[in-house]
């Protein structure tokens, strides 16, 4: 098994722990990675745009002038694309962007996300990072600790506790800081990470996570 660094909200090492080479230490799938993400941006396209047609705007029953000896284009009507208040060409209309990926090819993006992250050295895990209330200068401080104030982070917390709420209030201000809970609180089982997603690691130049999220995550990938 593949070994990491283990440090403390100070930025401190205090150990290495062993992470499971099936998740974090994979040969990246570049092709899965990509269909991960095409799905994940496609299906976050609300799909509500609309526009009207010549058929759909109102007036224009009529030929607005003769066809002949005007010295003008022949026109039809006044609704035509090419006039002021026309309909629109190829008008947009609502519809479901909703792509899907099956439950294998969902599992191994995520796999080659965290590797690629892993094999790079942007992976950093924490023993913990609890806040007992809400306060951005604390995620500050951790990030100064940790030697990545200023990069685009992104931190991921195992589940959904008060303690951990706080934190993802404490950097949800700064700028290019992303903290999310693994866990989907609306499941009831408690072994989904739906939270964790392919473009927000891809998203981030570090990826922060805890040595609860790493536990959690190979419970539930390596099903």
């Amino acid at each position: 098994m593949a070994q990491i660094e283990l440090h403390n909200i100070k930025g401190e090492k205090i150990g290495n722990i062993q992470i499971s080479d099936d998740i974090f230490n994979i040969v990246p799938n570049e092709d899965v990675l990509w269909r991960y993400i095409d799905m994940q941006l496609t299906n976050g396209r609300a799909g509500t745009a609309s526009a009207k047609t010549r058929g759909e705007v109102s007036g224009g029953g009529r030929k607005p002038y003769p066809q002949k000896h005007t010295g003008r284009a022949r026109q039809g009507s006044i609704r035509a694309i090419q006039w002021k208040h026309g309909g629109v060409a190829h008008a947009p209309k609502p519809r479901n962007y909703l792509k899907r990926l099956n439950k294998k090819m969902k599992r191994l993006a995520l796999k080659s996300a965290l590797s690629a992250r892993f094999q790079e050295g942007n992976l950093i895990v924490i023993s913990d990072i609890r806040f007992e209330k809400a306060q951005t200068k604390q995620v500050k401080e951790v990030l100064n600790n940790l030697g990545i104030a200023k990069e685009k982070v992104l931190f991921v917390l195992p589940r959904k506790e008060t303690v951990y709420e706080n934190v993802k209030l404490s950097g949800r201000n700064i700028p290019g800081v992303k903290v999310i809970i693994a866990d989907n609180p609306n499941n009831n089982d408690g072994n989904n990470i739906d939270g964790l997603n392919v473009f927000d690691i891809i998203n981030a130049t570090k990826v922060v996570l805890t040595e609860g999220t790493v536990r959690k995550i190979e419970e539930v990938l390596s099903k």
